[in-house]
């Protein structure tokens, strides 16, 4: 039973609680979140400023551990981080000391890999990112987007079973954002990665998801879940954004709503 499950779920999030500070300090963040994530999927999550979509991404990423509840990679505790799961964050984090290259290089060296497979993967890597040609170029010379894209190689070459990212996109501006967007889109089917993204934009949520999950206010508690597939119809049409639908619509009046009236009961 349990290889079944470990082969059908890459995450296994059972009845978990997460609780920041001590006593009357205390902060319940999320309260009985059940989630399993299959291997492939692309989830985004939104929800409310504060409903513990950053606890959620940094429990699984292994930098919190749950208060209670269970959190499982392939069925076994994930007790801190590590490079089967990597994370890019709003800010990109890169080693400013190091150039492009040697940010892209950094998770193969540690591991101890041999100098061919290093240069194979830094190779592969910023040639998927579109970044041939700026391996050698200092971080701080790169836009906030170049940025980015070498903070997502740099996940990328550790060849991680999963992708966690922390509203990556938010301090870009709008065109970039749709680039970077379909860049994703297009790493994800072509690795057959599984992403896990976290945002508040829910273009951005439905134009990239197969499943969008929705948080209520704090302590954060899954409101609804909405499978979705306008990013199969993105990649099948060829395009870099999504052909408005009814059912499109339908989908983001209803998520709108659930987030709205989350906000007005905060208030």
């Amino acid at each position: 039973m349990v290889n079944e499950e470990k082969k059908e779920f890459l995450i296994d999030i059972k009845n978990l609680k997460s609780v920041y500070g001590k006593n009357i300090d205390s902060v319940l963040a999320l309260d009985n979140i059940s989630l399993q994530i299959k291997r492939g999927e692309f989830l985004c999550v939104l929800g409310p400023s504060g409903c513990g979509k950053s606890t959620l991404l940094k429990t699984i990423a292994g930098y919190i551990k749950p208060t209670s509840g269970t959190c499982l990679m392939q069925g076994e505790s994930i007790t801190g981080p590590d490079w089967h799961r990597g994370v890019v964050f709003q800010s990109p984090t890169l080693y400013p000391w190091m150039n492009v290259k040697e940010n892209v290089e950094f998770g193969p060296k540690m591991r101890g890999l041999s100098e061919n497979e290093i240069k194979r993967i830094r190779t592969h890597f910023l040639d998927q990112v579109k970044l041939t040609g700026f391996g050698d170029k200092a971080t701080f010379e790169l836009s906030g987007g170049m940025k980015q894209r070498v903070a997502l190689a740099r996940a990328l070459a550790n060849y991680p079973q999963m992708i966690l990212m922390d509203e990556p996109f938010g301090a870009l501006d709008a065109l970039t954002r749709v680039n970077m967007q379909s860049l994703i889109r297009n790493i994800w089917k072509e690795n057959n990665s599984t992403f896990f993204l976290i945002t508040h934009d829910i273009d951005e949520a439905l134009s990239l998801g197969t499943r969008v999950v929705v948080l209520s206010k704090r302590p954060g508690r899954i409101l609804k879940e909405f499978n979705v597939d306008f990013t199969h119809t993105i990649l099948k049409n060829n395009s870099n954004h999504v052909m408005y639908s009814e059912k499109y619509f339908k989908v983001k009046n209803e998520i709108l709503d659930l987030i709205n009236n989350q906000i007005e009961k905060q208030h």
